[in-house]
């Protein structure tokens, strides 16, 4: 097993709060447009190799 530095997200958390945290991707502001809409679901599809588990993780994150 790999050694987890930040297994409950705290500092994430922390840093999406602050103002250090930057989205180029731009996921979240499209996330929060889709927010409380009647389309209960979200793709996002990328290329293999491309970070979707990471992506995943952030929007859980936040």
């Amino acid at each position: 097993m790999g050694l987890y530095l930040n297994p409950t997200n705290d500092a994430f958390r922390i840093a999406v709060n602050d103002d250090i945290y930057k989205d180029k991707s731009e996921l979240i502001v499209f996330t929060n447009q889709k927010l409380n809409k009647n389309k209960r679901f979200l793709c996002v599809s990328r290329p293999r190799r491309f970070g979707k588990s990471m992506t995943a993780e952030m929007l859980a994150a936040y």
